[in-house]
């Protein structure tokens, strides 16, 4: 009970500064007051909420946002921890800056203000109109194994996304992992059993399953892959 109050209490403190210093937030300035990490959201599993670890979490942040521009648009669907690692890895510059959203159903996100938009994967296109065909790239993580999850996921996706065209990535061979410039990049984080659903609503946009483990903080018994529409040192599409 003394934990949950002292996170409430975090929690609040974070919206608080974070409604104060919008601005110094929204341009993820290097040294910039805010510092918000998932260790601030508890986890709901009745909800399916399950956090990325540091490692993965970071991994598909760079990945989704390597050679963007900075007026690049870049979405976030029902994947906080990637949403909050990008926004900790540009205020800090360790990668390109660029305008990026958060489509999630938990409301405690609201403390990111203009970044977050409300999003229930039972209405994939509840969204404000501006949003459609808008983003460069987006990575989505629907929230529940079933074929209906991911198929209104995909929808969304679809319906965000500019381009659906499948774009053959290049493996720039860095040390470090990181892909080659692509305009237009889609990740899939789900379940390796969803790979034929996934197949079939993303096909058309060039997206495949890679080689790539994505690992969750709390351990699921799930085996879980990224899906991607590009190759880099880190994602491999398999054969």
């Amino acid at each position: 009970m003394q934990e949950k109050d002292a996170r409430q209490k975090r929690f609040e403190e974070l919206k608080a500064q974070a409604e104060a210093d919008d601005e110094e937030r929204k341009s993820a300035a290097p040294g910039g007051t805010v510092a918000v990490t998932m260790e601030d959201f508890e986890a709901d599993w009745n909800a399916s909420q399950f956090w990325y670890d540091e490692e993965t979490s970071r991994a598909l942040a760079e990945e989704l946002v390597e050679g963007v521009e900075e007026d690049d648009h870049v979405a976030l669907v029902s994947a906080p921890s990637v949403f909050v690692k990008l926004k900790n890895l540009m205020k800090d510059g360790l990668v390109p800056k660029c305008n990026i959203h958060l489509f999630e159903y938990d409301n405690r996100f609201t403390l990111f203000g203009p970044e977050f938009t409300f999003y229930d994967f039972n209405e994939p296109l509840k969204l404000p109109l501006k949003f459609k065909g808008f983003f460069d790239r987006v990575l989505v993580d629907p929230p529940f194994l079933s074929e209906e999850c991911q198929t209104k996921a995909a929808i969304t996706v679809r319906w965000l996304a500019k381009s659906w065209t499948g774009i053959v990535g290049g493996n720039t061979g860095r040390p470090d992992g990181v892909g080659s410039r692509q305009e237009h990049r889609i990740i899939v984080c789900t379940g390796e059993r969803m790979k034929d659903v996934v197949t079939k609503m993303y096909g058309k946009a060039g997206v495949r399953c890679t080689g790539f483990e994505v690992r969750h903080a709390q351990g699921l018994s799930n085996e879980f892959r990224c899906y991607a529409n590009f190759e880099s040192g880190r994602l491999k599409w398999e054969n």
